[in-house]
């Protein structure tokens, strides 16, 4: 596989993540009924379950393509993303202490980090598991 396809299922592979990851937030939002005033609240816990699952996820080997394309490798992005779940709350928590200028971290419900950490490894693992059917083993098979 040359180079320049390397990259191009890469970006595929990023593109995708954050596409998931967003639609975890919109619909975390949308189940508090929040998805239309949150606005840049959002932000919130967005920026930190990027942040989290960039730290985590290439070390899991989630963006190798190799196992990237492989379904018995769909547990790296899941646990990835298990694992990433309770550092995002914490960012999360960080992020919010700074806002509301007390300069401390606020509480971190367990129930919120379950759920985020959970229903976010869910969506991972969908996606990935579209990745890995559809869009790596095809470009695969066609060079």
């Amino acid at each position: 596989m040359t180079q320049a396809k390397q990259t191009s299922l890469n970006m595929i592979l990023v593109i995708g993540d954050l596409i998931t990851l967003t639609l975890v937030t919109v619909i975390g939002f949308a189940s508090h009924g929040e998805a239309t005033s949150a606005g840049a609240r959002m932000l919130t816990t967005w920026i930190p379950l990027i942040v989290a699952w960039f730290l985590i996820a290439p070390f899991i080997g989630v963006y190798d393509l190799e196992r990237a394309s492989e379904v018995r490798q769909l547990w790296r992005p899941f646990w990835a993303m298990v694992i990433a779940g309770p550092m995002a709350a914490w960012l999360r928590s960080v992020i919010l202490g700074l806002i509301s200028h007390t300069g401390l971290n606020t509480p971190i419900l367990p129930i919120f980090v379950v759920v985020l950490g959970g229903f976010a490894a869910l969506a991972m693992l969908a996606w990935r598991t579209v990745a890995a059917v559809y869009l790596l083993r095809k470009s695969r098979v066609h060079g």
